[in-house]
């Protein structure tokens, strides 16, 4: 049988984009998925929105999980989301993205094809005014956020039971990437649009404050994993960028 892929969808207060978010796990073309809503105890319709799919996942005979409860935040949910699985394969797709429709079928199968222990993808990045351009995937000798992906990312089971999120920033998802590389893990890269990202919220935020903090959270995480000061110059580079594009 194909390995069992288990994904997480973290929610809170996300009605307006769920939907969309859920119909791309159910049109996937791969037939072993397991899903997670994993909920922070949302105060608008987003519950009612994914109890409204259980009749469809069923259909699919994909196995189906919502979970309404506090958390202390995206990666902590993600933690209980990964805990509660049981696949293989985890990915995680936040609940204002998407999936294109053989994501999962080819993630499977590259991680099977190329014995890697974590992969990640092309994107396209959703800007607010509907246009959209394709951030290529990369694995450079220079450990830097400008050729990787975090919503293509599938990793092996393993990878996540070592290295679970820290629960520390809106970066943790950058800190395990660095803790993979750090570990000498096998990292693939597939050349392909996987997923497809809204250039919103608070990691797109436009102003200096937000820039600043992002630095500094960025450059913290370099230093925990052991990089150098000079890190701090790509950290004050992608921020600029953000700031200016």
């Amino acid at each position: 049988m194909k390995p069992l892929v288990s994904i997480t969808t973290v929610t809170y207060n996300s009605e307006k984009t769920l939907a969309r978010t859920i119909e791309s796990v159910l049109r996937q073309t791969y037939d072993n998925i397991e899903y997670l809503v994993m909920d922070g105890l949302s105060e608008d319709g987003t519950v009612g929105v994914a109890e409204g799919y259980r009749e469809q996942f069923a259909r699919r005979g994909f196995s189906y999980r919502i979970v309404s409860e506090p958390d202390r935040g995206m990666y902590d949910a993600i933690n209980k989301g990964i805990r509660l699985s049981h696949g293989e394969i985890i990915g995680n797709i936040n609940s204002d993205d998407w999936y294109e429709p053989n994501a999962v079928e080819r993630a499977a199968a590259f991680l099977e094809e190329s014995g890697c222990d974590y992969m990640y993808a092309d994107l396209k990045m959703i800007r607010p005014d509907g246009t959209s351009f394709v951030k290529r995937a990369k694995e450079r000798r220079m450990a830097t956020s400008r050729g990787w992906n975090h919503p293509t990312q599938f990793a092996r089971r393993e990878v996540h039971e070592r290295f679970p999120y820290k629960v520390e920033s809106l970066h943790d998802d950058f800190d395990l990437y660095l803790k993979v590389r750090k570990a000498g893990l096998r990292i693939g890269v597939l050349n392909e649009v996987l997923a497809d990202f809204t250039m919103e919220g608070m990691s797109h935020e436009r102003n200096l404050a937000a820039a600043a903090a992002r630095g500094k959270c960025r450059y913290r995480i370099y230093r925990n994993n052991g990089y150098g000061r000079r890190y701090l110059l790509e950290c004050v580079m992608i921020e600029a960028a953000k700031l200016v594009f």
